[in-house]
């Protein structure tokens, strides 16, 4: 890689509104602004963070669905070395609470008003107690720019920015019942997502549809990343509604489209002449589920899609592993995962820790540039996930082809996929567990036509007490993000354990596919 090319998104940014300063960098509603408006309001928003104490290293989070201000706000983060932490939409209070806690952010920038929540209002200030200070993005973010007066202070940091600072601590909920943290790098940032646009073919003048979420890779760096290495437009959109997004398509002429596969089956679903006005569409990324080669041959014939493309990554790799490549038959796309990017090796381990041959399932574990040097201020965790020869060990199970095309066989533990959010059975059971009177509870992931999976609980009640699914339920939404509540519920008299005591989970699945089929038939 040539060592011209920016390797911090400080030299990114100003790279990028150099070449292109009057094209337009961020389309929201109305408001148009181009990569010279963008370079300066983030140099306006950098400014008002030096103002307000955020020095170099220093964790600032954001809390807000997609819009222009989270990726200016992003954008700024970093051009002073700060660090940014990102905060699910969905959390409810206390999962925020954790993360600002564990990461100790300093300042949360948010929005008062969001789906019917004040987010500010779902925290308990005692529970955080080195965050300083709440700006809301629809309330006193004006007043929080003014304090910002000129730019030298935030443009020093910009130029002390180096590739192997710290871009963002994401928070992956693993399979412990606890998030952790990844810190990922400005250069290693970069370098993978450069990969990924000039492989995916996105180029100066694209325009982008965002609606994958900024608090997630898929969002702040297969989105906002990728798109100013090519100099693409982006379109940040809060909520995805299907006849609302095919207009905005149409209107903008979009031409990339990346998301999970629900999204391309609810724009098929729409009628005949909204679908028709979608033939702008050129590009798409997709996975987190299973691709069907007739899905990939509607999007071709129906959306008009020239390319998509699968891919597979973790947080703990930057959010990228392996990609399909231009020119790979819809049979590969739709049974892969694609290769391993430049940089990066691929390989498949059985429980010996031996590499399994060609065609032979096994664990997948990854080395290279992308893997995380370990888990945030947790070494007991890294020393699980990353081995002596710098292997990290994803837990997913997979087949390797003659090629290096990955297939996914099996999900990260008990770890399944609702909508496009990944869900983690034990996070969601440390929650359940605390509920009026339950006193073991396993929950499994079960097939759902509209999200392709939901959570499944069973409960087994204390002595003497009883649990309601509906109560249980109502508990769960108080404590968790919508996505990871489960939508089935059954309380049984004991779960099923192997001879060491551990919960047959295999089983629990089996009996909830069975259950939800019923259900599906019997509706």
């Amino acid at each position: 890689m040539s060592d011209q090319l920016p390797r911090t998104i400080p030299s990114l940014l100003r790279a990028t509104a150099a070449a292109h300063p009057d094209t337009e960098a961020v389309v929201d509603g109305t408001r148009r602004l181009t990569y010279a408006d963008l370079e300066r309001e983030v140099r306006r928003v950098a400014a008002a963070l030096v103002a307000s104490g955020v020095d170099p290293g220093d964790t600032v989070a954001i809390w807000a669905p997609n819009s222009a201000e989270w990726i200016i706000s992003q954008l700024a983060i970093a051009y002073i070395g700060a660090v940014l932490v990102p905060l699910n939409t969905r959390f409810q209070g206390p999962e925020a609470e954790y993360v600002l806690g564990r990461s100790r952010a300093g300042l949360l920038l948010t929005v008062g008003e969001f789906l019917g929540r004040c987010f500010p209002d779902l925290l308990r200030r005692d529970q955080v107690p080195d965050l300083r200070e709440i700006v809301t993005f629809d309330g006193d973010f004006a007043a929080f720019l003014q304090r910002g007066g000129g730019f030298d202070q935030a443009d020093a940091r910009a130029d002390a920015v180096r590739p192997e600072a710290v871009l963002d601590l994401m928070f992956t909920s693993g399979t412990t019942g606890h998030p952790k943290g990844v810190p990922s790098r400005h250069g290693d940032s970069i370098r993978s997502f450069r990969y990924y646009a000039g492989n995916l073919g996105i180029v100066h003048g694209d325009r982008y549809l965002l609606v994958n979420p900024l608090f997630h890779t898929f969002g702040s760096k297969a989105g906002v990343v990728a798109a100013l290495t090519a100099g693409a437009t982006l379109y940040p959109v809060p909520v995805f509604d299907p006849p609302a997004a095919a207009r905005l398509i149409a209107a903008e002429r979009i031409t990339v489209f990346p998301g999970p596969p629900t999204i391309y089956h609810s724009l098929l679903q729409l009628p005949d002449e909204l679908r028709r006005s979608l033939h702008s569409l050129r590009l798409a990324v997709t996975g987190a589920a299973a691709v069907p080669v007739e899905l990939l041959r509607r999007m071709d014939q129906e959306l008009g899609f020239d390319v998509v493309l699968t891919a597979y990554g973790l947080t703990e790799t930057i959010g990228l592993v392996t990609m399909c490549r231009v020119g790979d038959p819809p049979e590969v796309v739709s049974s892969t995962s694609g290769r391993a990017i430049p940089g990066l090796e691929v390989a498949t381990v059985g429980p010996d820790g031996v590499p399994t041959p060609v065609g032979a399932p096994g664990e997948i574990v990854v080395r290279g540039y992308a893997v995380m040097d370990g888990y945030f201020e947790d070494p007991e965790a890294t020393a699980e996930a990353i081995d002596a020869g710098g292997w990290l060990h994803t837990g997913d199970v997979g087949v390797l082809d003659d090629h290096g095309g990955l297939r996914i066989t099996d999900r990260i533990k008990d770890m399944f996929i609702v909508g496009g959010f990944n869900a983690y059975p034990a996070e969601i059971e440390a929650t359940l567990i605390e509920a009026p009177g339950v006193a073991q509870v396993a929950v499994v992931g079960v097939p759902d036509e509209r999200l392709g999976e939901v959570g499944m609980a069973y409960v087994v009640a204390r002595r003497g007490e009883q649990v309601e699914a509906a109560a249980l339920v109502e508990f769960a939404r108080r404590r968790m993000a919508n996505y990871k509540v489960p939508r089935l519920v059954e309380v049984v008299e004991a779960l099923p354990v192997n001879a060491g005591g551990k919960v047959m989970k295999h089983v629990l699945r089996d009996r909830a596919r069975a259950i939800a089929e019923e259900r599906r038939t019997a509706g």
